[in-house]
């Protein structure tokens, strides 16, 4: 009797297994389900106190934190210690990120509303595409990493498409900015190279309530990688179009998914 073939390995079932594991082990935290986020967990305030004892975040001045439930802890300790936050904003909607500014003599109860989801949307101002900012560390969320340093995200792109951006457009970033991420001890798994592209972000270390994890260096994006991404993006996107139309006018390969299908370019 032949034996069952396995089922294939893909980021989906790797995100689908992680987030069902978490609900079924009673590991998350609110909002709840975790499906299709990036998932809150118990210890995640203790992960982010510890992003706080490293070297490179008490060098920072400017740290880029993605405004999930998660990474809050991260996010109000940033503010504590009078550090610049930049948070994505929303599905990219209106620009790339926004700064958090507090109320003048804001206490650490309106620090933590600052931090919070909430607090991100009505204490936080627009940073302009030319602005001239220099970030010094990144704390993304994640679903799944690898001790290789792999990262699934909840699979929508945005974090791929923000490191993109910040390295093609403001040259805010490069191959030494440092990428952590906090996460459960469960969702550090296994992640077989082959799932990965040139646009995934990796991450250098991995935090967790229980340990750290220093990951192999590994190459970033260097801009967006246009052959990836369809016309419908750019339409969902307003800031990813600007910077196709700049791009597009400066004579770089451009061509988008479709492109490489049809003969018609994009218009």
């Amino acid at each position: 009797m032949s034996a069952e073939a396995r089922p294939e390995v893909t980021k989906a079932s790797i995100r689908q297994r992680i987030w069902d594991y978490l609900e079924n082990e009673n590991l998350a935290e609110f909002p709840r389900p975790v499906h299709h986020r990036i998932p809150n967990f118990k210890g995640a305030a203790l992960a982010g106190k510890e992003v706080a004892k490293l070297d490179a975040y008490k060098k920072a001045r400017t740290v880029k934190v993605n405004p999930d439930k998660p990474q809050e802890e991260v996010r109000f300790l940033i503010l504590e210690a009078y550090k610049t936050l930049l948070v994505p904003t929303p599905r990219l909607q209106k620009g790339l990120f926004n700064r958090i500014v507090p109320p003048p003599g804001a206490n650490k109860e309106m620090l933590r509303k600052c931090a919070s989801s909430q607090g991100v949307k009505n204490y936080s101002v627009p940073v302009g595409l030319d602005a001239k900012v220099k970030v010094d560390l990144i704390v993304i969320g994640s679903v799944a990493v690898s001790k290789e340093g792999y990262r699934l995200g909840k699979g929508e792109g945005y974090a791929d498409l923000e490191y993109g951006m910040m390295s093609a457009i403001m040259k805010a970033v490069d191959e030494h900015t440092l990428i952590i991420t906090t996460v459960h001890d469960c969702q550090i798994v296994d992640i077989p190279t082959n799932l990965m592209s040139e646009h995934d972000v990796p991450v250098d270390i991995i935090i967790t309530p229980t340990q750290m994890v220093t990951c192999p260096k590994r190459a970033k994006p260097t801009g967006i990688i246009w052959s990836k991404l369809d016309a419908n993006r750019l339409q969902e996107i307003p800031i990813l179009r600007t910077l196709y139309e700049k791009e597009q006018k400066a004579g770089k390969d451009v061509r988008l998914k479709e492109d490489f299908v049809m003969a018609e370019p994009f218009s």
